[in-house]
């Protein structure tokens, strides 16, 4: 899927300035050039050199070191090179400016280093979609799981079940020459039928785990229950943030409050929301109670702090303000806590984490993301009708589509649409 282009692009690499080291990447023909014509002359392939680097136009720029990697042998695919230098605002745009203006390289944009690297065969689609995962991954969970893709095993297993269903096709084309002849050497049916089979036996496998998705985004855990049931000084404990308002004055919450947080290493977005009535709400508070029940309806994890039994199903009751005298206690399943004293705090991180973990997936399990669900559902159904069906012709036509989504998942067919919205999610310079 070799590309041809001919800009060379370049992008600060490292984090935001002031650092103490920067890294600028470059890519495309002219980087060699470029980089020569910064720096005096190419250093040895692959070897770091300490080099001055100078601004044809106007002189010394700064000290770095500076790496040459010719292609096609790059993380790109094509000519590379970086400028480590000093991390400074003023060095960092002086040597973009070298770049941009008299070398005539422009800016990337978002993702287009990986990009380039799909096009030209240097990764597939899974790679890049759990790279791009991994970029923003925040815990040691979502790190774990995404390493499986990231490191091509998720890749290798849909190139296999691709040879798979291209052997079987082959077979099936075989018997479709032959039968009207002598079918002797061609492959027995119950051969390549097993084979579809037991793939779509492991594609069922990978369809039954959580949604990589969610572990991207996190959990949504609402807090639900009617006014004054201690929900907002509850989302402030387990956050250890002012982030509500705490009052209790009854419809205070008006509005959902979201915020991202890692509880033992799974992530979360918690979420308070109005309480919930049905009775004496002015026209704000009614919208909010509405937002309210719509987060509910969404939620992963509902956290009920309302009459016990008087929740949505599936939800996790909690007891609150268990430091206060005359409030009664729900039953033994329940989770009681004071945000006040944070007495059972640790119990309900603990519930919580416990839960998460259920629904997400596990380190060592391939974990997809909504688009490539479908895809692979569309091949399990195809396998699954071809392998029990005895019109040879519509198990051809039902092999070529399962086949086609195992290129969709690996990219070897991809719309540009496709293509932008996944790489436009990646950071410049990457």
């Amino acid at each position: 899927m070799a590309t041809e282009t001919s800009e060379t692009i370049f992008a600060l690499s490292s984090g935001a300035p002031p650092c103490g080291v920067a890294v600028i990447r470059i890519s495309g023909p002219a980087a060699g050039s470029a980089l020569e014509r910064l720096t005096g002359r190419l250093p040895a392939p692959r070897r770091a050199s300490l080099r001055d680097v100078r601004n044809p136009d106007i002189g010394w720029l700064d000290q770095a070191l500076v790496l040459w990697f010719p292609g096609p042998n790059t993380a790109t695919g094509e000519d590379c090179a970086e400028i480590h230098c000093h991390g400074g605002r003023a060095v960092i745009r002086a040597i973009e400016r070298a770049l941009e203006g008299s070398l005539g390289l422009r800016r990337a944009t978002a993702g287009e280093f990986t990009r380039r690297a799909f096009l030209n065969g240097r990764m597939d689609l899974l790679e890049a979609e759990a790279l791009g995962d991994m970029l923003s991954a925040e815990t040691e969970l979502q790190r774990a799981v995404l390493a499986k893709s990231l490191g091509g095993g998720a890749s290798a297993r849909v190139a296999e079940w691709r040879d798979a269903i291209l052997m079987a096709s082959a077979a099936v084309e075989q018997e479709l020459d032959f039968s009207d002849e002598d079918e002797e050497g061609t492959a027995p049916p119950s051969v390549w039928r097993d084979t579809i089979s037991r793939a779509a036996e492991e594609m069922q496998r990978w369809l039954a785990t959580p949604s990589s998705d969610r572990l991207r985004d996190g959990l949504r855990v609402v807090l639900a229950g009617p006014p004054n049931s201690g929900k907002s000084s509850l989302f402030n404990a387990i956050l250890d943030e002012a982030a509500a308002i705490v009052s209790p004055i009854a419809g205070t919450t008006r509005d959902a409050i979201e915020r991202p947080v890692a509880i033992g290493g799974v992530p979360f977005v918690m979420v308070d929301t109005a309480g919930l009535r049905r009775e004496g709400a002015e026209e704000i508070e009614a919208i909010g109670i509405e937002r309210a029940q719509r987060e509910v309806a969404r939620a992963d994890v509902v956290l009920w702090l309302g009459p016990e039994g008087a929740g949505p199903e599936g939800a996790i009751e909690v007891g609150s303000m268990i430091d206060l005298d005359g409030v009664q206690r729900k039953g033994d399943g329940a989770l009681h806590v004071s945000a006040h004293t944070r007495a059972g705090l640790d119990e309900l991180m603990a519930a919580l984490v416990s839960s998460g973990r259920d629904r997400l997936p596990r380190p060592g399990q391939v974990a997809i993301s909504q688009r490539q669900r479908e895809i692979l559902g569309q091949a399990h159904a195809a396998l699954f009708d071809a392998a029990t069906l005895s019109d040879t012709l519509l198990v051809g036509e039902l092999l070529r589509q399962a086949r086609h989504a195992m290129d969709a998942m690996l990219g070897n067919v991809a719309t540009e649409d496709m293509l932008d919205t996944l790489f436009g999610r990646f950071c410049i310079g990457k």
